[in-house]
């Protein structure tokens, strides 16, 4: 199954992956290996993990304060948000 971004979602795994680059050389890559480590994931077994408000599923990143928001479509995962834990909660809402 294939993976889609939303443009907000994208760009804040982007900003993310700068981030810890510009904190620490190589923990940009190790972010970005994480994240793609959850896709792995979500795409193997999409229904696995908790509905955090229908039809919106969250998937936890190892090592990282942050989850995927994505929703489940016939033909691919739509990810609405790589979300940091501390975040307010539900900013991404909208973009469904």
């Amino acid at each position: 199954m294939r993976v889609e971004f939303d443009p907000a979602a994208r760009t804040e795994f982007l900003d993310a992956i700068r981030y810890y680059e510009r904190e620490r050389e190589g923990l940009g890559g190790r972010f970005r290996d994480a994240i793609y480590a959850a896709l792995k994931r979500v795409v193997a077994t999409p229904e696995r993990f908790r509905q955090i408000r229908p039809p919106f599923r969250r998937c936890l990143v190892q090592r990282f304060p942050y989850f995927l928001v994505y929703t489940i479509e016939p033909d691919h995962i739509h990810v609405l948000a790589v979300a940091h834990q501390r975040r307010r909660p539900d900013y991404w809402a909208d973009r469904s």
